[in-house]
């Protein structure tokens, strides 16, 4: 699409706009989130989601709605699966509840800038390289077979592993172990300190980093337009915090979605090969956004399912097992 720059501003003003009401409203004053809070919250964030993509329809024809749609889908999927590492940081630093909606604010805005640099590299280097596409496509198969190895052997680690970034930041700036409301720094015996806050919203937001090494090129496989890559991104993101205060222990109960993300990523990882082949003019099929969209969906839907069926069946079986040892 054609985007002008005006429309651009537009968009990233009502995206603003949408925060601050979030931020205001449910995210001003901390405290422990509700269930009802987080489901009323995610459902009008896939709802302006929705719109937003028939919008899309409406102006710019059913192409670049499908594209949004199979985008958004995807992001929000692989956010889920984002949604573990999370947890295991926020048990690492002993993040009282009722600041946790904070950190994940905080951390969601540091991952929409990160993204938006991303994509604009992205889309920068596609509009130049056009073979990149064949490196996106071979690093997103790559990922897939990665994650289908890692739930295979079933070693989910059950504590978060700091990064290089975040012990160089620990080691240079001093730092408090208490948490002081939700400040950043406080001041102690005459010396500035960093609070366990700040420690933890920096590991979420760089850890979105290691995130959007897949999911960039990933979206970029559905759609090479700047516009529709970053609204997908920026909808599947800011409803993020709602989703893990909403989705809590269900969590641990998708035992599969490493499996669905890793059928994903490698079909998208195909696709952008394909797509690449016939940038080079050989002459292969290539894959429609309305097949995307149904194999990403259809995917989704199967891995739910499926894991909620093995939980419940291990569930009965670890009663069973109790019932027995007695």
């Amino acid at each position: 699409m054609d985007i002008s720059i005006a429309t651009w501003a537009l968009t990233i003003a009502g995206l603003c706009a949408l925060i601050a009401v979030d931020f205001f409203v449910g995210g001003r004053k901390p405290h422990e989130v509700s269930l009802k809070e987080a489901g009323t919250w995610t459902v009008v964030w896939v709802a302006l989601a929705g719109l937003f993509g028939l919008g899309l329809w409406f102006f710019a024809g059913p192409t670049p709605s499908g594209e949004f749609f199979a985008g958004f889908i995807t992001e929000k999927s692989l956010s889920v699966d984002n949604l573990f590492v999370f947890i295991l940081i926020m048990a690492k630093f002993s993040v009282p509840s009722i600041y946790q909606q904070r950190v994940l604010m905080v951390g969601v805005l540091i991952a929409l800038v990160l993204r938006a640099a991303f994509i604009a590299a992205g889309a920068a280097v596609i509009s130049t390289f056009s073979w990149v596409f064949f490196l996106f496509g071979a690093f997103l198969i790559w990922t897939a077979v990665k994650l289908i190895r890692e739930a295979a052997q079933d070693e989910q680690e059950e504590e978060y592993e700091e990064s290089r970034f975040m012990k160089l930041v620990e080691r240079r700036f001093p730092s408090t172990d208490q948490y002081h409301g939700t400040k950043l720094f406080v001041v102690e015996n005459g010396r500035r300190l960093m609070t366990p806050m700040l420690l933890v919203m920096l590991a979420i937001g760089s850890t979105d980093i290691l995130f959007a090494f897949d999911s960039i090129p990933a979206i970029f496989g559905l759609t090479q337009d700047p516009y529709i890559v970053f609204t997908a991104n920026a909808f599947a993101l800011m409803g993020l915090r709602q989703l893990y205060f909403l989705l809590g222990g269900l969590l641990r109960k998708l035992v599969h979605l490493s499996y669905g993300l890793s059928v994903i990523l490698g079909f998208i990882g195909v696709k952008l090969l394909l797509h690449a082949l016939h940038e080079y003019g050989v002459h292969v099929p290539e894959i429609s956004i309305p097949v995307s969209l149904s194999v990403i969906c259809g995917v989704l839907v199967v891995t739910t399912i499926t894991s909620l069926h093995a939980s419940r069946r291990a569930s009965r079986e670890a009663q069973e097992q109790k019932k027995a040892d007695r």
